[in-house]
């Protein structure tokens, strides 16, 4: 039976309160484990732009056929005797690349070579590992975010990818009889395209893990569709060229023309169609790959300077700097471009042009994520 009840008495039920949120549920025991992630990532990024750098200096050197088999566990360990470094020089010695090029070669200009594809090789392996050691350091003690477990497996994932290409490419040079003397341009394309792509995806990573979740989340609902999209554009555009360099790289099309901005004193070389079938010219004529490459070059610059107009309107100032970075990287990006033709691409401009293309694939993908994750700022001194 309910009984009665004073007028002003107190009805509060204290034991019955619900406790008061706590805010930041969602990043709640997360916050160590992803700051640690950022920095494994961070490491894998730093190894694989020295890598990306290690290829560009054995493509220029031409070291990438002195191994001419693919020995993942065994091959680790370079050779050890006199009677090792022997064997090795025979297996090059049997390729077209030294009977027609390098027959002038003795054993120890051929370690020279050894040793770049060596280390090449062996700076993979290191990357491997140090994926594999993260994800099961961090896999093991149960501290990889929800949701996080096939981001890092893809990237594993495409590490192994990387290294079956990267036999794949080799292996098209490693030729007896047929005149091959380089890899295949289309092959070292794919190779170089796949390693920018690992780049890229450690990029987003690591901005993503730079940020708690929850903000992530929150920022998302301001993103700005414009510049979204118009810079999304920009990253498939710049991939797209870095594609076409390296079919520059694999024919060694950069030193075919010297002067700018003709080509042999015109706009279109001569050469530019000179084999049969038609189609083989835009992979293999140095003529015709070096103007796609300069023709692609002028309309990504062109188009950058859209993106980055629309970008600069930004309300948030972290944004608008971001794409400040793009065009003046798009820019010194040009500059080192011309100097690389003019100078008909020594070893030392040509390995800054490509590592200043992992600078630009960089600042494009974060003024990317600024876009679609903006960081709230004042809107004084918008335009």
């Amino acid at each position: 039976m309910s009984t009665k009840r004073k007028l002003f008495e107190d009805v509060s039920q204290p034991e019955t309160t619900r406790p008061a949120a706590q805010p930041g549920g969602i990043d709640k025991g997360q916050s160590s484990a992803r700051g640690a992630i950022r920095a494994w990532l961070m490491m894998l990024f730093g190894l694989v732009f020295l890598m990306i750098l290690v290829g560009g200096l054995t493509r220029l050197t031409d070291s990438g056929l002195s191994i001419t088999e693919w020995r993942p566990i065994t091959g680790a360990l370079p050779p050890l005797s006199a009677a090792e470094w022997e064997s090795e020089f025979a297996k090059y010695r049997a390729i077209d690349e030294f009977q027609i090029q390098n027959r002038w070669m003795e054993l120890e200009d051929f370690k020279v070579i050894y040793w770049w594809e060596w280390g090449h090789r062996q700076l993979g392996r290191v990357i491997g590992l140090v994926w594999a050691l993260g994800f099961g350091w961090f896999a093991l003690r149960r501290q990889i975010p929800a949701g996080w477990s096939p981001k890092l497996l893809l990237l594993g994932a495409l590490g192994g990818a990387q290294g079956a290409i990267g036999w794949w490419m080799v292996a098209s040079g490693v030729t007896q009889g047929e005149g091959m003397t380089d890899v295949a341009s289309y092959r070292l394309a794919t190779h170089l395209g796949l390693a920018f792509v690992i780049l890229g995806v450690l990029t987003w990573y690591i901005l993503q893990l730079g940020r708690l979740a929850r903000d992530l989340l929150q920022a998302r609902r301001a993103r700005e569709s414009k510049p979204w999209s118009l810079s999304t554009g920009l990253m498939h555009f710049t991939l797209l060229q870095i594609l076409i360099g390296a079919l520059v790289a694999g024919i060694d099309a950069g030193r075919s023309y010297t002067d700018w901005p003709l080509m042999g004193g015109k706009i279109l070389p001569d050469s530019a169609f000179v084999l049969e079938p038609v189609w083989r010219n835009f992979f293999e004529s140095p003529g015709l790959v070096q103007f796609i490459h300069r023709l692609t070059g002028y309309l990504l610059a062109a188009f950058a300077i859209i993106v980055w107009l629309r970008g600069r309107k930004s309300s948030h100032a972290a944004t608008r700097f971001a794409f400040n970075a793009v065009i003046a990287a798009v820019a010194l990006q040009i500059v080192i471009g011309i100097g690389t033709v003019l100078y008909g691409a020594p070893v030392h401009i040509a390995l800054v042009h490509q590592g200043m293309a992992v600078v630009l694939w960089v600042l494009i993908l974060r003024a990317r994520f600024l876009s679609g994750y903006p960081i709230a700022s004042s809107l004084r001194g918008a335009t």
